[in-house]
């Protein structure tokens, strides 16, 4: 077994790989950037090496560094996570080169799933079918000219998918509903492929109306065996991006696992495949599944994101199955000793604000909390803790929470308990976002498909406001602490209750409570807000500072305080100002000053965090001025464009 890990990687997957490696009394090594100087994994690791500055083109991206960080440390072993240079054949073989262990496939392997179109074309020599498109030739240049590809599009008959090659996690990828959106769709699909992975080469696929997102977790040994832990359901997206995964896939019968599994174990022993991968799948689900009907995508030669539930309803710890294997050693199951129990379902906690387009929100995590883990229950994957930052450098996760229960219906109410009890501000988060939809009746019947979020819209998106249930909610928290207070009586400079009203016959004074909420204060009547009627949807934890509250409705969280006279200052900007909502690049400027627009026409597009983000008019209007140039590199709450309504 290996004795020493160093862990080329950062957040909850570095925590987690670090979890099992000490349970099997591995010594690890942790790298960090500038910002993550004092992070989870920093912290957590027996030992942690500076690497660069924040951005991860200057650190987690640079294999020279962690390569000569093992070295002087004495790992004999590099765990690469996913993300950063955990597909990257060049840098595994430099970790062989240098005479350390990689954790993971070889990079023979690594390189023949490593590009869609050559994986596919290997797929289709192994029997395994892949989705009809258009993969062309990257050797031939006719073969991306964008003529010669609006051409093949139109023969695949659209809506067509463009993806780049070299893409993953929804990036480089970009859905085109008729020949005219052709031209500009390629060019920013190139652009993010370009700037993501370095390779803006890319294949066309036939967009599949009613589509599934199917994967199966394989894994192979130096030994020759090669098994599948089952499948999971991924097909809860947006922008390509997964949200909620969960294990097994809803609808799926023996007959149709078993080929769609087989095909996966097919597709691993065609690469001569060793440690964990996984085999994604696109299913048309017009007609429930079937595996007529299920064709390969991709592979992806790395430990996933979201491999707990398949952790969870399989019993097996797949960062140890990665460590064993990488020591020599065979396969800890073969394949007749797995098999399926219960369900899992896993939501990623995003920092990031639905109600303004899902933009990430960066910033202190002056309050964090989750449910307590209960094993085989509850289960919290998560790289910060309270007191940490959530950084503009790197993906804006937070944690993962995982539920495990004997059936879906059980997992999908476990986890909204999980999520009602996530207590985190001030940063923005897709909590609420969350909850929705897996209240959503149709993903509680298992009637999803990858554009199921695009077409629910609006109706997945919380509040920014409370509603008056939850200004209820807050009033009872309130009453609550001033009733079991030293003088019971609510009396003092803070107490909510200072607004006295009314004179009732034969009654004391009628009271009232008095509380602010962002820049709203209401006073709410003692004897009218009542029980908390809704109290289970509604989760409140008492804030340090301010003697506030936080009340969390069914995810999406408000922040509560005694009013004060003075009232509470608003931050927002005029209507009409399109502020910079983060550090960025400016990529591309589609109107000038004096311009005409209409509600929701583009106006900027900015780059950060490694995707593109379009800032659009909030209103019919006229462009007054115009602060932003393409190529440009703007800090965050920048005015860009300011926006006159038109006269009524």
């Amino acid at each position: 077994m290996i004795q020493s890990l160093l862990i080329a990687n950062r957040g909850e997957i570095a925590c987690r790989i670090i979890r099992t490696a000490r349970e099997l009394g591995i010594r690890t090594v942790a790298v960090y950037s500038d910002a993550d100087a004092r992070a989870l994994h920093v912290r957590e690791a027996d030992e942690a090496v500076h690497i660069g500055p924040s951005p991860a083109a200057e650190s987690y991206l640079v294999g020279e560094k962690i390569i000569a960080a093992a070295k002087e440390t004495g790992a004999e072993a590099i765990h690469p996570g996913y993300g950063f240079l955990s597909e990257n054949a060049d840098f595994a073989q430099a970790v062989l080169d240098a005479g350390l262990i990689w954790v993971g496939p070889k990079p023979e392997s690594i390189r023949a799933m490593g590009l869609k179109d050559a994986a596919k074309t290997l797929m289709n020599e192994a029997g395994v079918p892949t989705t009809p498109g258009y993969l062309g030739d990257p050797n031939d240049e006719k073969g991306q000219d964008v003529d010669f590809l609006a051409e093949q599009a139109e023969q695949i008959g659209y809506p067509v998918l463009i993806k780049a090659v070299a893409g993953g996690g929804g990036k480089g990828m970009r859905k085109v509903e008729a020949p005219e959106d052709f031209p500009d769709a390629l060019q920013s699909c190139r652009r993010e492929a370009k700037a993501s992975f370095g390779n803006d080469i890319v294949l066309l696929e036939k967009w599949i109306e009613s589509p599934r997102h199917i994967e199966v977790q394989v894994f192979g040994d130096s030994h020759g065996n090669v098994v599948h832990l089952f499948e999971r359901d991924c097909s809860l997206q947006r922008r390509h991006q997964k949200v909620i995964e969960e294990a097994p896939a809803p609808g799926m019968d023996e007959e149709t696992r078993e080929q769609v599994c087989a095909a996966a174990v097919r597709a691993a022993k065609a690469v001569d495949y060793e440690g964990a991968g996984t085999i994604e799948f696109i299913a048309d689900a017009s007609d429930g599944l079937r595996a007529d009907r299920i064709w390969f995508m991709e592979m992806n030669t790395r430990l996933q994101v979201e491999h707990p539930v398949t952790e969870e309803i399989t019993g097996q710890d797949l960062v140890e199955w990665q460590l064993r294997v990488a020591s020599g050693e065979e396969l800890p199951k073969k394949q007749d000793e797995l098999s399926i129990d219960g369900w899992a379902m896993e939501a990623r906690l995003y920092a990031e604000d639905p109600a303004s387009g899902f933009l990430p929100s960066t910033g202190p995590l002056d309050f964090l909390s989750f449910i307590d883990e209960k094993p085989g229950v509850f289960r919290v994957e998560t790289g910060v803790e309270q007191g940490d930052s959530v950084s503009p450098f790197y993906d804006p996760m937070i944690a993962k929470l995982v539920a495990r229960a004997p059936s879906r219906q059980d997992a999908i109410d476990d986890l909204q308990v999980m999520i009602r009890n996530s207590n985190i501000w001030p940063v923005k988060t897709n909590a609420g976002f969350l909850y929705r939809c897996l209240d959503s009746e149709r993903f509680r019947d298992g009637d999803m498909t990858t554009a199921f979020i695009a077409e629910a819209g609006d109706s997945l998106i919380p509040n920014s406001e409370p509603a008056d249930d939850v200004w209820a909610a807050a009033a009872l928290r309130f009453q609550e602490v001033i009733e079991t207070s030293a003088d019971g009586d609510g009396s003092g400079s803070n107490s909510p209750w200072a607004v006295g009203s009314g004179i009732r016959l034969n009654a004391a004074p009628r009271r009232e409570i008095a509380l602010s909420s962002g820049g709203e204060s209401r006073v709410l009547p003692f004897d009218e807000h009542g029980d908390d009627a809704d109290g289970w949807l509604h989760h409140a934890v008492p804030m340090d500072r301010d003697n506030a509250w936080l009340v969390v409705d069914r995810g999406q969280p408000y922040r509560f305080t005694i009013a004060r006279s003075e009232g509470v200052a608003g931050g927002a900007a005029s209507d009409g100002a399109i502020l910079s909502p983060m550090p960025g690049k400016i990529i591309a400027v589609s109107i000038a000053a004096g311009d005409t627009v209409a509600k929701g026409d583009k106006l900027v597009t900015l780059e950060a965090m490694k995707m593109e983000h379009s800032l659009t008019a909030p209103f019919d209007g006229t462009v007054a001025e115009l602060n932003a140039e393409a190529g440009g590199q703007v800090s965050e709450g920048a005015l860009l464009v300011q926006i006159e309504a038109e006269a009524e």
